[in-house]
């Protein structure tokens, strides 16, 4: 084998979905593959009559090769399947806007390969552009609720930084992997991948005995091993990278490579190009007019149980993404931002469990307390950013639970102070305050500060006084069921509403579990706010059994199925759904889960309140 087919195979080896082929397909394909460094001057070299796959493996390039709009691709993108797949010759138009490597696959090659399901349903993905619904068992949640530490298949390939360039490339060679960690004490300090080597090394006659360290991209975008596929999926796709590094959320010690070719293994079907179009936002119209498809999306697309699982995963990561880009906004006409600051958000958006009918709960946390012309800054940064998310459709908090609140805005000794007066004093009403602030999360600005506020407050939270009260709290939350284990149905929010057999599942039954899990988490001292993160990471301390955190994570999302379901079906934005709406299993499996949820609760309250109720 020459060393140019030996390098289109080793290209292969990484690239989905061709690299599910066996070794004589692969083989067979690399006889009818050019590689060709594609520059200005010699573009018109990839027309051809013929119709051909294409598969960038460097540069970018603006491309029409179909009768979709002008596309603008970069490293890892295919173009010209649309021909092969429809079987008709479509004019190809390229502009390329930096010159690099691309392979083509003649369609004689190709078209066998698309008869493989695989491989079809891919291109059918990149082609429609569209969510694409798979049946799943009702015992197990979508691909994207896999954590990353069940998809890592390997070992972490990494070297010491001052390893030397040869030998990393040697050892990415033998491993077959298109990148490498880079460690230094065995923690994460870069990456390098196979781009670095050509556009870093090759490219600039780089001496190849310097430490890698020379080349690597430094304190790369991380995403720790307790999260999940669509974690990784969101960040890479904010991001614009096709590698991210798996760390330990304890030891920081990295844990392999999540890659694009991974991740699309595991996905079946595109479900955040609207998230994509989402971070290349460049205005407040273009936000506003993106933002405003997701109703129109989740109606179209969520059909089945595993797509209602990542609806509110999906509608969280999008407004994360809003923030960020408003914060942008306002920073790009009004300057940077006069001292570090977090932006925090509250809530359902803290747990990624919004719904349609989800409002904005936020928060400001300053490095210290400002002076007025800074305090004017954050002031109309938060006014721009709350109202920004309005126009978006994620609607005002009508308990002004919002960083456009100056209550709301805090320097970090005042939050941690407030925490301590309440932790104090943990009296119902301000425990009914408190409680909303213990789901929290940093969605934009410096994450370090809010770690801060998390690590301080921590050993507040776990004492037995304010765990006790926040148990009596959640007692007074009674599952909607008389004692001959009927259903007791809400009653009508005006004279004119008829709703004779609606239960409010989001107060009735989804908060309790949520309740229960918080308590649980903080006496654990875990400090994630996303209700099925904390159920899997109690310890074997916490006094909550595995059988019951399971039991609860499967009851959470059949919960959660059905408020979705009732909220697209019935073009509404809340919880309140009928009865009679639901089938007879569905029925009987919703009073199993109120019974079980009680009994949960009850022996949660004898254990942190001495069953004072």
């Amino acid at each position: 084998m020459t060393a140019m087919a030996k390098q289109v195979e080793d290209f292969l080896n990484t690239s989905a979905p061709f690299d599910v082929l066996d070794k004589e397909q692969k083989l067979e394909l690399v006889k009818h593959t050019e590689l060709i460094y594609v520059t200005a001057e010699n573009v018109s070299d990839l027309y051809q009559e013929n119709n051909a796959l294409f598969l960038i493996q460097g540069g970018q390039f603006s491309i029409q090769d179909s009768d979709a709009p002008l596309r603008h691709l970069s490293e890892g993108d295919y173009f010209g399947y649309a021909g092969i797949m429809e079987q008709r010759t479509f004019p190809l138009s390229i502009s390329v806007d930096s010159p690099g490597l691309v392979y083509r696959f003649d369609a004689s090659a190709v078209s066998p390969l698309f008869e493989q399901p695989a491989i079809r349903q891919f291109f059918n993905g990149l082609r429609d552009n569209a969510l694409q619904s798979h049946a799943i068992s009702d015992t197990n949640s979508m691909w994207l609720y896999k954590g990353l530490c069940d998809v890592i298949e390997k070992a972490p390939v990494s070297v010491n930084a001052d390893t030397s360039i040869s030998a990393a490339a040697q050892l990415m060679t033998t491993q077959k992997v298109s990148s490498l960690l880079v460690t230094q004490n065995d923690k994460l300090t870069g990456i390098v991948t196979d781009r670095d080597l050509r556009s870093r090394v090759v490219a600039a006659s780089l001496d190849t005995h310097l430490p890698v360290s020379e080349i690597m991209t430094q304190s790369p975008a991380q995403i720790t091993g307790n999260r999940t596929l669509f974690d990784a999926l969101a960040l890479m796709t904010e991001k614009n990278i096709h590698h991210l590094p798996v760390i330990d959320h304890q030891s920081l010690v990295p844990l392999g490579m999540v890659t694009a070719s991974d991740i699309i293994r595991h996905q079946r079907g595109n479900v955040l190009f609207i998230i994509g179009e989402l971070s290349k936002a460049e205005n407040l119209y273009e936000l506003t007019r993106l933002s405003w498809q997701l109703p129109h999306y989740f109606a179209a697309h969520a059909k089945k149980a595993g797509d209602y699982d990542i609806a509110g995963k999906i509608l969280s990561q999008a407004t994360d993404i809003m923030t960020r880009k408003l914060i942008g906004f306002f920073q790009q006409a009004n300057g940077k931002a006069p001292m570090m600051f977090a932006w925090l958000v509250y809530g359902s958006q803290a747990r990624e469990d919004q719904t349609m009918g989800s409002d904005q709960d936020n928060g400001l946390l300053l490095a210290k307390a400002p002076t007025k012309a800074q305090a004017d800054y954050f002031s109309k940064m938060s006014e721009y950013v709350c109202n920004g998310l309005a126009k978006c459709g994620i609607k005002l908090c009508d308990g002004n639970i919002m960083a456009s609140n100056p209550a709301l805005r805090l320097s970090l000794d005042e939050a941690l102070e407030e925490a301590r007066h309440w932790v104090k004093a943990p009296t119902k009403d301000a425990i009914m305050h408190f409680n909303i602030f213990l789901d929290v999360r940093c969605a934009a600005g410096d994450v370090s500060l809010f770690k801060q506020l998390q690590k301080q407050r921590a050993p507040l939270m776990k004492q037995n006084m304010f765990l006790a009260a926040l148990a009596r709290h959640s007692n007074e939350i009674s599952v909607p069921l008389s004692m001959f284990q009927k259903f007791i149905y809400e009653k009508a929010k005006n004279d004119k509403q008829k709703e004779k057999d609606v239960i409010d599942l989001k107060t009735r039954a989804v908060a309790l579990i949520n309740n229960i899990a918080r308590i649980y988490a903080l006496a654990d001292g875990i400090t994630l706010p996303n209700t099925l993160a904390r159920l899997d990471a109690l310890s074997s301390r916490s006094q909550l059994s595995k059988r019951d955190a399971t039991n609860l994570r499967d009851i959470w999302l059949f919960l959660n199925r059905l408020r979705w379901r009732h909220q697209l079906e019935n073009k509404v934005t809340d919880n309140r759904v009928s009865i009679s709406s639901l089938s007879s299993i569905e029925k009987h499996q919703l009073k199993a889960a109120f019974k079980a949820i009680d009994r949960t609760n009850q022996a949660m309250v004898m254990k942190f309140s001495g069953g004072v109720g």
